[in-house]
């Protein structure tokens, strides 16, 4: 059986920390940041953990990520 292989758009999208949670990113933070408060900038900056939801829908494909 030929090996399983990671979904290749979700490799740069998220990570999986050290105790194997996985970290997405926000929206809304690629330009015209110049018309965005400085506290939502700041809150844009930090990287969320991904709900458990939504692990448990991308298993499969993020598999191979650690």
């Amino acid at each position: 059986m030929p090996k399983m292989k990671t979904h290749s758009s979700l490799k740069d999208r998220i990570k999986v920390t050290a105790t194997g949670k996985v970290r997405r990113q926000k929206a809304y933070q690629n330009h015209l940041m110049q018309g965005k408060a400085k506290s939502q900038k700041q809150r844009l900056g930090k990287s969320p953990i991904m709900a458990k939801g939504d692990v448990a829908r991308l298993k499969q494909q993020i598999a191979n990520l650690k």
